[in-house]
């Protein structure tokens, strides 16, 4: 914290007309003064652009544009600079290796949203909202992100937290101060109301988080089914590309094929697997044992089968497994006389069609968006907890308060109850970076991009 550090703050994989290297810390100001052009730099009021040359020994290396920017109204709440300079690999680097030269060092990944939550600019969860916001992959994605970067979430949480402090105060002055009859005598029924509101808030918090990773990370969707029902074939309708490889030979597909679809502002991430089948073959035995970890970890599975054959061993052994998850049937080839026996499968689950002429491609399409309700879905406030971090901590936090519920049916005394409250009260503290370990904070950070 006490370096300063230097980093390119724009994509430096590709040319662009601007490139922007970032400095922060207290050193800032005057490493940036060795090497600028402009002399009333260093004397010039906060938040203002000036214009000059970085010089290397009086070799003037690019034309920029420098703004400066002082502690401690700034993203780190620590001096800032910015020097945009002509975009391309060469006259960017440079300039990075000067200021490392003249005392910067360069930044980890992620340290200046490291360092503006240390300085208490943002809180974790704005923090990780920063990460989503880069990564975001559609349009509610980045409304997702952009809930968590203004606090709309985080004053969802914190409200939680107060209404538990609440709580824990009551209780206390009853515990400390009996002799104050103008308090409320905290009872069990007194409480339970109290418990039941906080718990339903959170209960709602925990349920509605499948939506945050649904928004944020997308839906997997794996096509599974025996050999040559056309599963590569119905990959590429979706996808409208060959992507993966079709024959009319079975087993042609021995590992993953994966792609993406934008559908209606959610990303579908689809996946195409190797026929499931019993084989003898090493290598498409590899495969056919990664569909099945596939099936087991998607969220749904579109089930192929040949309409014009009747049902296999394979075929009901497979409609067996995904009848506990969320699935869709596609029967594939409608166009060629139908064998297959349509009454042993549920009707509400059916889709026809063929991969020849698309057929039955957008009915499939219309099938996910119902099943996970993705159209009422984009019009909520888009307030939800969206990684594994998380989620899991406000689920911690539900437990704590189911626990506080359980011990007011067991008659456990008033203020045994304040150490699960006050569980739930740290685990909600996490979410939010109120307190967290030096070891969390280095890999969560460590994800970020360079230069953020």
């Amino acid at each position: 914290m006490e370096d300063t550090i230097c980093a390119i703050s724009t994509n430096s994989g590709t040319k662009g007309a601007i490139s922007i290297v970032r400095l922060s810390g207290k050193e800032a100001i005057s490493i940036t003064t060795k090497i600028f052009s402009n002399r009333a730099f260093k004397s010039a009021q906060s938040h203002t652009i000036h214009y000059g040359y970085i010089e290397d020994n009086k070799e003037k290396i690019d034309e920029v544009l420098v703004i400066k920017m002082l502690a401690p109204k700034t993203y780190t709440k620590e001096d800032i600079v910015e020097i945009n300079c002509h975009g391309g690999l060469i006259a960017t680097n440079k300039i990075l290796e000067l200021l490392i030269l003249h005392g910067a060092r360069l930044a980890e990944p992620g340290e200046f949203t490291k360092r503006a939550f240390l300085n208490g600019r943002i809180n974790l969860l704005e923090a990780e909202s920063v990460s989503d916001m880069i990564n975001a992959k559609s349009e509610n994605a980045r409304s997702l992100a952009m809930n968590g970067i203004t606090g709309s979430l985080t004053k969802l949480i914190q409200n939680l937290r107060d209404e538990i402090v609440s709580l824990l105060a009551n209780i206390e002055v009853n515990i400390d101060y009996p002799e104050y009859e103008d308090e409320i005598v905290i009872t069990h029924e007194n409480i339970k109301p109290k418990l039941t509101q906080i718990s339903t808030k959170l209960e709602k918090i925990v349920k509605e988080s499948q939506n945050g990773r649904i928004i944020k990370e997308g839906l997997q969707v794996a096509f599974i089914g025996r050999p040559n029902v056309g599963k590569s074939s119905l990959l590429n309708a979706f996808l409208e590309e060959e992507k993966a490889i079709v024959t009319n030979i079975s087993g042609t597909t021995r590992d993953i094929v994966e792609g993406s679809l934008n559908l209606n502002g959610f990303i579908l991430n689809l996946i195409d697997t190797a026929g499931i089948r019993e084989t003898e073959d090493i290598v498409e035995k590899i495969g056919v044992n990664k569909s099945k970890k596939i099936l087991e970890e998607a969220d749904v599975v579109i089930l192929v089968l040949n309409g014009n054959e009747q049902l296999t061993k394979e075929d009901k052994k497979l409609l067996e497994t995904v009848s506990t998850k969320p699935h869709i049937i596609f029967l594939n080839k409608n166009d060629l006389e139908q064998k297959i026996e349509k009454y042993l499968l549920n009707e509400s689950h059916v889709v026809e069609g063929n991969t020849l002429d698309t057929i039955g491609i957008n009915p499939l399409k219309e099938k996910i968006i119902e099943m996970f309700q993705l159209n009422e879905l984009e019009k909520k406030d888009m307030n939800y907890l969206s990684n594994v971090r998380q989620i899991t901590l406000a689920k911690q936090a539900l437990i704590n308060m189911d626990n506080v519920q359980k011990q007011i049916e067991e008659n456990i005394p008033i203020d045994m109850l304040e150490i699960e409250l006050k569980e739930a009260w740290t685990n909600l503290g996490l979410i939010i970076g109120e307190a967290y370990e030096e070891e969390l904070i280095d890999n969560l950070f460590a994800k970020f991009c360079l230069g953020k």
